[in-house]
C-alpha cells in the first residue's frame, strides 16, 4: 500500500487528471513556536509577530483536526460512509461547502461541462484530496492502484465557515467566521454505522444550522444555533452562556469534547474532565487560533439591504423607548464583559430543558449584534426566524408598547448593524 504525504500547495497543477481529479492536498501544520507567552517576553507584539500568529491561526482554523480522526474515522467510521454513499450533490444537500479557490482550472471546467460526475462518491474523495471540502480533512492512499479514503477528520471551519456561492450554490470563496447555517451536523453524524437507532433519531431532529455541544456530556438533546466566530474582539464572554472568559476556553472545549481532538478539557463547574489520547495536540495551538478569530471582523450590511432613513429612526428607538441599549451597549452591542443575565431575561425562555441549566454559569450573556443581518435565525435556539420576529417578541415580552412603525424602523436599524 502506497501512502501519499499530503502537503498544502494550492498553486500546484493537478496530476493524472485523466485518471481522476488529482492531488492538491492537505497542509501539514507544524504548530511550533509562537505562543502568547513568548510574544509577551519579547516586550509586546509588533505587526510582524501579530501577522505571523494570525496566519498560523488561520491555517489551524481551516485545516487542523487536532487528531480528531480518532473519533471520526476510528469510532464513527465516517470515511466508510463518505466512500460508499456521499457524492458531491449529497454533500452539498447537507450543507457541506466547496472552496472554489482550491479547484484547479481543469476541475472547474470539468464541473462546468459535466465531465466530472457530481453523483459519484469517488468525486467527493477526489475533492477531499484536493483540499476543497471546507472543514473536512481526508487522507487518500493508493491501495492496489485504487485511491481510497482511509482517514477523515474535521476542523473548526466545518461549522464556522461558509462560502460566497460565487461559483455555484455551496461552491465559492471561503467566508471564515460565518456560521454555516446550512450545515446539518446531526444528520451527518447519524450516517455513522456506529450510532444506535435511538441516538440517530435525536440527531436527525436537530435540523440545519443547529448543534448541541452538551449532548455527549449530559445525554440531553436541545440544540442551539451555530454561532458566528467573527466580531469577537473586545468581548470576553464569547459563548451564549458566558462559560469562559476568552475564546481559547471554548476552542478547547470544542476541540476536545466535541471534535474528539487529542488533549484535555477540565470544567469543574460541570464536573467535566475529558482526556483523549496520550498526547496534547490542542493546547499549543490555542493562542494562534484565538488570534485569528479575533482578527475576523463582522461583515458590514450589504449596500441597499436596508432603508437608511428608517434605520436612523430605528436607532432612536433602540436607544430610547425600545430600551435595547440597556443591555446591547457600547461598540460591541453587549454588556457581556460586565454581567450575565438570569434565565428569565432570555427571549427564548422558558424552554425545556433550559439550555442555561446545562451550562457552567446557569446564566445567559447579551448577544453582540454586529453582523446581525447575516446570521438568521435568532436567539440561542433559533426560535426567531427573522428580525421581524425578534422585535415583535421583544415588544411583547418586555411590554414595550412600541408601534408598528417603531418596530419596522427598529428592524431596519438591526439590519444595518
Amino acid at each position: 500500500m502506497k501512502s501519499r504525504p499530503i502537503e498544502h500547495s494550492p498553486s500546484l497543477p493537478p496530476r493524472h487528471l485523466s485518471r481522476r481529479i488529482s492531488t492538491l492536498a492537505w497542509p501539514t501544520l507544524s504548530v511550533a513556536a509562537v505562543t502568547m507567552a513568548a510574544i509577551t517576553a519579547c516586550g509586546g507584539a509588533d505587526d510582524s509577530h501579530n501577522a505571523a500568529l494570525v496566519e498560523q491561526g488561520k491555517q489551524i482554523f481551516r485545516y487542523d483536526t487536532f487528531g480528531d480522526e480518532a473519533q471520526w474515522t476510528d469510532a464513527l467510521r465516517m470515511h466508510e460512509v463518505i466512500s460508499a454513499a456521499v457524492d458531491p450533490q449529497t454533500a452539498l444537500s447537507v450543507g457541506l461547502k466547496v472552496d472554489s479557490e482550491a479547484l484547479p482550472a481543469e476541475v472547474v471546467k470539468g464541473i462546468q461541462d459535466g465531465s466530472i460526475d457530481l453523483r459519484s462518491p469517488a468525486t467527493t474523495v477526489a475533492l477531499l484530496e484536493l483540499n476543497a471540502v471546507v472543514g473536512i480533512k481526508g487522507t487518500v492512499e493508493s491501495v492496489n492502484g485504487v485511491d481510497k479514503l482511509t482517514h477523515v477528520g474535521i476542523t473548526c471551519a466545518l461549522c464556522h465557515s461558509t462560502v460566497d456561492n460565487s461559483f455555484a450554490p455551496g461552491i465559492g470563496k471561503r467566508l471564515d467566521g460565518w456560521p454555516n447555517r446550512d450545515l446539518d451536523p446531526g444528520l451527518i453524524i447519524a450516517l455513522s454505522p456506529a450510532v444506535d437507532a435511538a441516538t440517530k433519531a435525536k440527531l436527525n431532529a436537530w435540523g440545519p444550522g443547529k448543534f448541541d455541544p452538551r449532548h455527549n456530556v449530559d445525554g440531553l438533546s436541545k440544540p442551539v444555533v451555530i454561532p458566528p466566530a467573527y466580531g469577537l474582539d473586545g468581548i470576553d464572554s464569547i459563548t451564549v452562556t458566558g462559560d469562559g472568559n476568552e475564546i481559547a476556553y471554548w476552542n478547547r472545549y470544542v476541540a476536545v469534547v466535541e471534535m474528539g481532538g487529542l488533549g484535555s478539557m477540565v470544567e469543574p463547574r460541570l464536573n467535566l474532565s475529558v482526556t483523549h489520547g496520550t498526547v496534547d495536540l490542542v493546547t499549543d495551538k490555542l493562542p494562534a487560533l484565538q488570534a485569528y478569530q479575533l482578527s475576523l471582523k463582522a461583515p458590514p450590511a450589504p449596500r441597499n439591504s436596508f432603508d437608511v432613513a428608517a434605520a436612523a429612526r430605528g436607532q432612536l428607538v433602540f436607544e430610547g423607548p425600545g430600551r435595547c441599549a440597556t443591555c446591547h451597549s457600547g461598540s460591541t452591542f453587549t454588556d457581556a464583559n460586565e454581567r450575565l443575565h438570569p434565565v428569565a431575561d432570555s427571549m427564548a425562555e422558558p424552554e425545556s430543558p433550559s439550555y442555561a441549566s446545562r451550562s457552567a454559569t446557569k446564566l445567559y450573556r447579551t448577544s453582540p449584534l454586529a453582523g446581525l443581518w447575516q446570521h438568521a435565525p435568532y436567539f440561542h435556539d433559533g426560535s426567531a426566524a427573522t428580525l421581524d420576529d425578534v422585535v415583535r417578541i421583544y415588544n411583547t415580552k418586555r411590554s414595550l408598547g412600541l408601534t408598528s412603525q417603531q418596530l419596522a424602523d427598529l428592524r431596519e436599524y438591526l439590519k444595518s448593524l
